[in-house]
């Protein structure tokens, strides 16, 4: 019997992937809003298949995968987020995931995804693949790489127009943290304020 474990923190994520894994033949798929119901399940009902959202709040989907297959190592985690940045997918499959794909995806890139995961290979979309192998191969400075799970989370936020205490509400941290992230985050990027904050979050599609 097929398992599966779905972690995201929005509930209608959980009705799609749960349709598509049924029509993959999973007969029993676990779902959790959070990252401690994720390691609980993970802990109790040892998945075969995890798939997983980077936007999770507390530790952060990046975060949770090393502690996953801790847990369960021979899972196949496949994240499924709507972040397509290079960095983000290297960093994911650094840290242990066997896939990546965007929520722009369509069924049939699903099933392909799940079932390259199944067969124990590796699945990126083609476009995402090369995004990651050209960016390896040229070598090129990318100002985001610098930046934490973490700071990237709070630069989101920052840009999509939240203050500091938003942005402490809605990653379940104390105003002090988001404050010196925010910090932290001008210093690395070389801006000034959060003006440019929110320019440069908006200009590089971090608020979409």
């Amino acid at each position: 019997m097929k398992t599966a474990l779905v972690i995201d923190d929005h509930p209608i994520a959980h009705l799609g992937c749960r349709q598509l894994l049924g029509e993959l033949g999973y007969e029993t798929i676990h779902e959790a809003l959070n990252d401690s119901d994720a390691l609980r399940l993970a802990d109790t009902q040892a998945p075969d298949l995890i798939v997983l959202d980077l936007g999770m709040p507390g530790l952060g989907g990046l975060n949770l995968i090393a502690p996953l297959l801790r847990r369960v190592p021979d899972a196949r985690i496949l994240i499924f987020s709507m972040n397509e940045q290079t960095v983000f997918v290297a960093k994911a499959l650094e840290a242990g995931a066997s896939g990546y794909l965007s929520k722009n995806s369509g069924p049939e890139e699903f099933f392909e995804a799940v079932a390259a995961l199944e067969a124990g290979r590796l699945y990126l979309s083609h476009d995402m693949a090369l995004s990651v192998a050209g960016s390896r191969i040229g070598g090129r400075a990318d100002p985001l790489s610098s930046l934490t799970e973490r700071e990237h989370q709070v630069l989101r936020l920052i840009g999509q127009g939240k203050d500091l205490q938003s942005v402490a509400d809605a990653l379940r941290i104390s105003y002090k943290t988001a404050a010196n992230t925010s910090s932290s985050i001008r210093k690395k990027l070389g801006v000034s304020g959060t003006t440019e904050l929110i320019r440069y979050a908006i200009e590089t599609g971090l608020t979409t």
